[in-house]
């Protein structure tokens, strides 16, 4: 039944189109001959002409013949755009196929210039029509879709000028599309049954920790769309805001200074953690060494290498110290160009070895009043994950052992409670994917529903 506007729409346009095709060319040779127009039969001509204009508009503003929407503004876009060019693909099929059969078999008509000149007109007016379906469509997933990625957009864009290969392009743009916009009305609809039950509402508001060589900008926000679904369920989200790269130490003093501001500004007396990669090792800082623990009710790391990352001990131990302090002062300088105002490239990535988180888990014990758990995640091959982790990849399984892209299974656990994010076939969940970096939609993991799950977990152990 969910199809059945798109079928009615196809064959609407199917029928004005061949119809063009048929009536056009003996409109005009009659127009010419000055046998055909009558008052009445000009009048039917100009009623037929406008009845099909306001149809094919209003197929392009709602292909699904439908205004009853239940999802978002922009994925009711990404939904229309999707059925726009599947109308378009199915037309320009069935309009070719019956123009072959035209030809072949009903060859009736006239011969005269209008005749020909009818033909010529019904055969442009069918382009220009097939083109605005394309055009209305492309254009909507283009500007809509994050599953499309800046991969299928070039694909598309390139494809376009191959023949055959276009339509091949074509049709995956369609089910990628399609797909995403169905997820995404299926997400709108479970956020709307359990909107009331607030799901997300902790005893305490949550404070996202973001890891090394990023910061919380405004622009794009490092944990992708998972904010928002906390948000629609209930949750009360504040951000680290901690220096992109510098050591434990001084991004840790940062963290328990804007724990104490959240708790003073909001009256909230605590804040529970969920901190990324190094934002783990930042956060135990604060909590153990710069007096935050009254102020914390959990810490939940996700990707944090608690035991540290051999390999860093490995390039560090290799690379010159000449190479290593020139890449230091280009990083440098960029991140404070990025807002940092004390970066230090190297004693980030120093404090990430084995050697160095060795040291910090022996001189900073968990506090006994604050609840700890952990996430990890794990690649099933170097093609799971995205540049740089697609290539970090080999290389910490030489050294680690099963990893994300960075950081290894083993040295992810830590604390009460472990919980290893993976999909048994095809790719695996990266370092990136848990954040929901790349705001791409896993077969088999919805990071969204993953963290929902987890904050709904805080609220009924009372946090």
């Amino acid at each position: 039944m969910k199809h059945i506007g798109k079928i009615i729409s196809a064959l609407l346009l199917f029928a004005e189109m061949s119809a063009l095709y048929i009536l056009v060319p003996h409109i005009t040779d009659s127009g010419m001959r000055n046998a055909f127009f009558t008052p009445a039969r000009a009048a039917v001509v100009i009623a037929a002409c406008f009845i099909g204009f306001f149809l094919f508009l209003f197929i392009n503003v709602c292909p699904r013949l439908t205004f009853r929407r239940t999802s978002g503004r922009r994925n009711r876009i990404l939904e229309d755009g999707a059925a726009l060019l599947q109308l378009f693909l199915i037309t320009i099929i069935a309009e070719s196929v019956f123009l072959i059969l035209h030809s072949l078999f009903m060859r009736t008509g006239g011969s005269g210039l209008g005749y020909g000149i009818g033909r010529l007109v019904s055969l442009l007016l069918l382009v220009l029509m097939e083109s605005v379906l394309f055009w209305n469509g492309i254009i909507r997933v283009y500007t809509t879709s994050v599953q499309l990625g800046v991969k299928w957009r070039i694909i598309g864009i390139v494809c376009g000028f191959i023949p055959f290969v276009h339509i091949w392009a074509l049709c995956r743009i369609i089910t990628i599309t399609s797909r995403e916009a169905a997820f995404e009305h299926e997400k709108y609809l479970l956020d709307q049954v359990r909107a009331e039950s607030r799901l997300c509402e902790t005893k305490y508001p949550l404070l996202l920790v973001h890891g090394v060589f990023f910061r919380d900008f405004h622009f794009f926000n490092y944990w992708g769309r998972i904010p928002f679904a906390l948000k629609q369920n209930g949750a009360t989200v504040h951000y680290g805001s901690q220096q992109s790269a510098a050591s434990v130490a001084d991004c840790g003093q940062e963290l328990a200074q804007r724990i104490r501001d959240i708790v003073q500004q909001t009256g909230c007396k605590k804040v529970n953690i969920i901190a990324h990669s190094k934002g783990g090792l930042d956060s135990r800082f604060a909590i153990s060494a710069c007096s935050a623990a009254p102020y914390v009710a959990s810490l939940t790391t996700v990707s944090t290498p608690h035991r540290g990352c051999i390999f860093a001990d490995y390039l560090l131990d290799k690379i010159p110290a000449k190479i290593q302090k020139s890449v230091a002062r280009k990083y440098n300088a960029a991140l404070r160009k990025f807002g940092d105002h004390d970066p230090d490239f190297l004693a980030a990535v120093r404090d990430l070895t084995a050697s160095a988180c060795a040291r910090r888990n022996e001189e900073l014990p968990n506090h006994p009043d604050v609840f700890y758990q952990s996430v990890g995640s794990r690649m099933n091959s170097a093609s799971s994950g995205r540049f740089p982790l697609n290539m970090a990849y080999p290389l910490v399984r030489h050294f680690d052992g099963a990893n994300d892209g960075l950081v290894s299974v083993d040295s992810a656990v830590f604390g009460e409670h472990f919980t290893l994010l993976t999909t048994e076939e095809g790719r695996g969940i990266s370092h990136g994917d848990t954040i929901d970096l790349n705001r791409e939609n896993i077969p088999g993991f919805d990071v969204r529903e993953f963290y929902v799950n987890l904050v709904k977990n805080l609220k009924n152990r009372g946090f």
